[in-house]
């Protein structure tokens, strides 16, 4: 039983921490700086931790983009608003996100570019063959280790892990918990110490000041994987870090961290209109 339990969390966490750093801080938002080597590593790091249900980096980085340009309005690609429950919430997502996986489908030009790109990884990453191969892989492992049949529960969790983490973040995060801020859509804050998506269930938070490294605002809120930023930068692999911080209350003007210029600011962070 331990093993497959440490094999579930282990998945889980490395799994949702390059959601939230990589793909998310970095690759939608560019918070901070990665030289080309460790882009690769991370970009690595989140195929191998998400196996199957690997993200895109680019079709991610644009819907992201997208959600902060028309939260939880029609063209919001997933607000909760629009959907009776998780489940057709993402499925309508995945069509959304095969479209520019794929490239069937091409954006708004303010919502490409400055994501990583590693053509020959994110082919692999598509290819249903090595889907199938993962699959395989997670299953021998609770062949192997499973003590009841009541474990291989748990499997389909492995299977689409990636998006997992998305559904609660997107459903739940616009639906339950708390405000710190008058935000023009439905964000919240669901959990104070998030465990569960590393910071990504701030996103009232998050919504309110886009490019904080920090999602966390009030003394008691605790973001877990800004820590782990810090320590990046402390050992050089982070650098440029974005000046801006989440605090609460919201700081007067005078009071706020420097503004980045338009130029320094990422898709994402451009207003809608």
């Amino acid at each position: 039983m331990t093993v497959i339990l440490v094999f579930f969390v282990t998945h889980w966490l490395v799994s949702v921490f390059c959601q939230t750093f990589f793909l998310h801080r970095y690759g939608a938002h560019r918070q901070f700086a990665l030289s080309k080597g460790w882009e690769k590593a991370f970009h690595l790091l989140t195929y191998l931790s998400q196996g199957p249900s690997y993200l895109n980096p680019r079709a991610y980085a644009i819907l992201h983009r997208m959600h902060h340009a028309f939260s939880d309005t029609e063209r919001d690609p997933h607000s909760p608003v629009f959907f009776s429950n998780a489940f057709s919430m993402m499925w309508a997502t995945k069509a959304k996100y095969d479209d520019f996986a794929y490239r069937r489908v091409e954006p708004e030009k303010r919502f490409e570019g400055g994501y990583p790109d590693w053509p020959a990884l994110d082919r692999l990453g598509q290819s249903w063959p090595m889907r199938f191969v993962w699959i395989a892989a997670y299953t021998a492992v609770y062949f192997a280790f499973a003590p009841s049949p009541w474990f291989f529960l748990l499997l389909p969790a492995h299977y689409v892990m990636g998006p997992i983490h998305g559904a609660i973040v997107n459903w739940g995060g616009h639906k339950y918990g708390y405000r710190n801020y008058a935000a023009a859509d439905y964000s919240r804050n669901t959990l104070v110490f998030d465990f569960l998506t590393l910071g990504e269930l701030f996103q009232n938070n998050h919504h309110e000041f886009g490019m904080s490294p920090n999602f966390a605002a009030r003394w008691f809120e605790i973001d877990p994987t800004y820590p782990i930023i810090l320590l990046l930068e402390k050992l050089g692999i982070v650098t440029e870090l974005s000046a801006q911080r989440a605090r609460f209350p919201r700081p007067r003007a005078s009071e706020a961290a420097p503004e980045l210029s338009a130029a320094e600011v990422p898709a994402a962070e451009v207003p809608a209109e």
